[in-house]
């Protein structure tokens, strides 16, 4: 009997692009002979395995064909060419709700839900109150879904989704739904499927989740399968193309790389390197940033423990965060800042030259200063906000020079998170006593 759940060979997924609506209408009607679309690539002749209770996680950027490839292999797409092949019962986490009928209530639904995935009504009655216990969402299982909030209604949909016990679970970006307490209930469920042997398919943006989760890692990008491998591996390799230093084929296994500003295997520089250290950064288009002008912000960037330029840190690993000045003016003791905030804005942690009691001296204009910050990564999984300023006081008055807020994200991988927004680094032991004592 064969170990494989899952087995993808050579899928191409191919969409016909029109300029005009009425060239897809003519296309349709077979109305002209030419060519009237140009074909986009979602796939590519992708292919994979996934062995039965194995965990696998696919990552990639916006628009690599994650979310195509599991929706192909649950059967909510066709493919254009290649084969699929699934061996057990799906269940599917992926737009939680398409099901359901707006019209109908939260119980109708579950039913309705239950059966479009293959199960009997006795199957469902057996798990109904285990997918009513997991929603918690009280007496409005009993209402019109259409009166729902968006929270009730993610909750109910997850679990329906989850509870129904299948031997194949497939998930897309879904353990985030709901408020904190729920996605913790999430992640739990979570991780019973996996102590129980079930196979898993998961898409997430999250490489904390990935890194804890997966027993193996697939990274596709732009439609093509880049490589596989250990998350920690894969992760490394995404870091990469999310800032466009990874140059090799796809089948290459990406081993040749481009590595910005470091030394290739000869010893030599590396002459295709953009000469700002920002180049290599994913950077927020949407820029806030102010000042006199008397000294400006040139460059920066992030660097991890092994050099490479990259918006990811792994937690527990060095890093540097790098900025470099350009005084227009002559300026007494500037002071250069760092600054971390989470997503919503609130701001975590942060230093300054004036902090680290740093003598910055009197930079004459033309002069270009470069101040590294550097620590351990202690801070939790999850996304920061990086934000950057010069600053002093000129003629007795507080003075802001150049500040750029929110300029980059810093993404933390993390495989194990405590309480809070930093881990302390505590060593945690348990001491079994003997009797009464």
């Amino acid at each position: 009997m064969s170990d494989i759940a899952i087995k993808v060979e050579h899928l191409d997924k191919v969409y016909k692009l029109y300029d005009h609506r009425r060239d897809r209408l003519r296309d349709a009607l077979g109305l002209t002979k030419k060519k009237l679309y140009h074909e986009h690539y979602a796939l590519h002749d992708v292919s994979m395995e996934v062995k039965k209770g194995e965990t696998v996680g696919i990552i990639g950027t916006n628009g690599s064909g994650k979310s195509t490839i599991l929706k192909i292999i649950t059967g909510v797409l066709n493919p254009s060419a290649g084969n699929v092949d699934i061996q057990g019962r799906i269940s599917a986490l992926l737009e939680l709700g398409a099901g359901f009928n707006m019209e109908f209530t939260g119980i109708e639904n579950v039913y309705l839900n239950g059966t479009m995935i293959g199960f009997s009504k006795a199957e469902i009655d057996a798990k109904l109150n285990d997918i009513l216990d997991f929603a918690d969402i009280g007496d409005f299982v009993y209402q019109k879904v259409k009166t729902y909030s968006s929270g009730m209604f993610v909750r109910l949909a997850f679990a329906v989704a989850i509870n129904i016990e299948p031997e194949i679970l497939i998930v897309d970006e879904a353990l985030s739904v709901g408020d904190i307490f729920f996605q913790n209930k999430c992640y739990h469920k979570f991780e019973e499927f996996k102590k129980a042997g079930k196979t898993i398919v998961f898409v997430s943006h999250d490489l904390s989740s990935i890194s804890k989760y997966c027993d193996r890692v697939i990274l596709l990008d732009r439609g093509k399968k880049l490589g596989e491998g250990t998350p920690k591996t894969m992760i490394d390799m995404y870091k990469k193309v999310l800032v466009n230093q990874l140059d090799s084929k796809p089948g290459d296994n990406a081993q040749s790389l481009n590595r910005g500003g470091m030394k290739d295997a000869d010893g030599n520089d590396n002459n295709a390197v953009p000469k700002r250290w920002m180049d290599k950064m994913v950077l927020n288009p949407s820029q806030d940033t102010y000042g006199n002008g008397l000294a400006e912000i040139v460059d920066f960037c992030c660097v991890d423990n092994s050099g490479q330029i990259t918006n990811t840190v792994i937690k527990g690993d060095s890093f540097t965060i790098r900025m470099k000045v350009r005084f227009n003016a002559r300026i007494q003791q500037p002071i250069l800042a760092c600054s971390f905030k989470n997503r919503m804005g609130v701001e975590i942690t942060g230093t300054n030259t004036m902090f680290e009691k740093l003598d910055t001296g009197n930079p004459e204009a033309g002069e270009v200063m470069v101040v590294n910050f550097t620590q351990e990564m202690s801070l939790q999984g999850g996304e920061y906000l990086i934000s950057f300023g010069c600053v002093g006081y000129r003629e007795g008055e507080f003075t802001v020079y150049h500040r750029l807020y929110d300029i980059f994200s810093l993404n933390v991988i993390s495989s194990k998170d405590t309480v809070g927004y930093y881990d302390m680094g505590m060593e945690t032991t348990v001491e079994m006593l003997e009797g009464d004592e």
